[in-house]
């Protein structure tokens, strides 16, 4: 696959706030044993996270990229993700950026954590459209399966994240498609059966890519690092070496979707172990 050279976007990393999932079901085969050695969680075992996102901008044209959780959750689900207040509106505001101003939104799949922030609480606690104009873009798989439900996590797939308002918003997409100029969203299948990646060229001329939960962190590199939450773990096992290997021979930048530390990567084949990758931090 080869980045369009037809247009060229600035862009910037938006952070919009830690949570932190069980680090066991996050790491899945490997033993805790393995993982524990570089990984630490708190007093419940749980790692921490962040929701990433990215504003992309040219010739006045806004995208947001991933809008993560939101705001909408109540004080159960806050402790139990020990989520933090702030939203991507919150980032989209820092970024000097009015929400109304966003042109189109793409999102890699609709798990809570990557679609919630499409909506917020209006003054009756109604959802409404966190950013109003925006075309909202995704896979038609990973809508058809959301509406379904259709996932290994009952709770995952939220109706008031996915709403008439967000269904009125949607640009449906089959495979591999240029969203707008330079910017192209393909398949990854594995996590979820419609999960996207998304890449661009930025002013630099490097090839920078969106990195769903194929690989949502540096922890994630390995093979075997497959999440209890995948739906199909050999598919997204051979999606992630496929990614790196790409990566790797492409010279591409990888933005990790939830790592909670520098979670803009290069990658590199290692020269100890032939056909295993490294990542580092840009």
């Amino acid at each position: 696959m080869q980045a369009s050279d037809t247009a060229v976007w600035t862009w910037k990393l938006a952070r919009s706030g830690e949570f932190k999932l069980d680090a066991g079901s996050m790491m899945g085969i490997i033993p805790k044993a393995v993982w524990s050695r570089t990984l630490e969680t708190d007093e419940a075992g749980r790692m921490v996270l962040q929701q990433n996102s990215v504003l992309l901008e040219r010739d006045g044209k806004k995208i947001v990229i991933e809008v993560g959780i939101g705001g909408k959750f109540g004080t159960k689900e806050r402790g139990i993700y020990d989520l933090s207040e702030r939203t991507i509106e919150d980032a989209v505001t820092e970024a000097g950026w009015d929400p109304a101003e966003v042109d189109t939104v793409i999102l890699t799949h609709l798990h809570f954590d990557h679609a919630g922030g499409l909506t917020k609480q209006d003054g009756d606690g109604n959802p409404v459209l966190t950013f109003p104009n925006a075309e909202i873009v995704c896979q038609a798989r990973e809508w058809e399966d959301a509406i379904a439900n259709r996932s290994t996590m009952h709770k995952t797939y939220l109706k008031d994240h996915l709403t008439e308002g967000v269904a009125n918003k949607l640009r449906l997409i089959d495979g591999e498609a240029e969203v707008e100029p330079g910017i192209t969203a393909w398949p990854v299948p594995g996590h979820t059966w419609g999960q996207q990646a998304v890449r661009w060229v930025d002013e630099t001329g490097r090839t920078v890519v969106f990195v769903p939960d194929v690989m949502p962190t540096r922890h994630h590199v390995s093979p075997s690092a497959c999440m209890s939450y995948d739906v199909e773990s050999w598919t997204s096992q051979q999606e992630r070496i496929k990614l790196l290997r790409t990566a790797s021979e492409a010279r591409w930048v990888l933005v990790l979707v939830h790592d909670a530390d520098r979670a803009i990567y290069t990658v590199r084949e290692s020269a100890d172990r032939p056909g295993r990758y490294e990542l580092e931090a840009v």
